[in-house]
């Protein structure tokens, strides 16, 4: 038998539900991968922006999301569709559904970490949790949750 000191880890997905703005919860994570629940009320993530340092994933667990890209498409995804966004894809969503939006993020990191991880279409940094980036702290339901 082989012996190795890396051992699996365990998660669930859940994440509490909000009233308001939007929540964000690492589930699982390695030095090249990295499992994220959200959740948002209203809106989206943000502004058009992208990664510099991995290919990413969201797949819709509850209610609606309109994906935009750099050219001015868009696309509705609903329960169990998903989205791949390689290294560079240039992008934005919203909620659009008449329920909090749940997200799973699944993203594949790059071996290098670049100082900048996040831009905006002119290259310019632009961090996930800032006014800039429309960032609205989330106002949880109590006693409701996605599971």
């Amino acid at each position: 038998m082989i012996e190795s000191p890396v051992k699996a880890s365990h998660f669930r997905v859940r994440t509490p539900l909000a009233s308001k703005g939007r929540l964000d919860s690492v589930l699982a994570e390695t030095e090249m991968m990295q499992l994220r629940i959200k959740c948002y009320a209203e809106g989206g993530e943000n502004v058009l922006h992208a990664h510099t340092d991995e290919d990413h994933s969201f797949i819709v667990l509850q209610g609606q999301a309109r994906f935009h890209d750099g050219e001015g498409n868009s696309q509705v995804l609903g329960r169990n569709e998903g989205i791949m966004l390689p290294v560079g894809a240039k992008y934005y969503f919203q909620s659009c559904g008449n329920e909090p939006l749940v997200l799973l993020r699944v993203a594949a990191r790059t071996k290098e970490r670049p100082a900048v991880r996040r831009i905006a279409p002119d290259g310019s940094p632009l961090p996930g949790h800032t006014a800039a980036n429309k960032h609205e702290d989330g106002v949880i339901i109590p006693g409701a949750f996605y599971e």
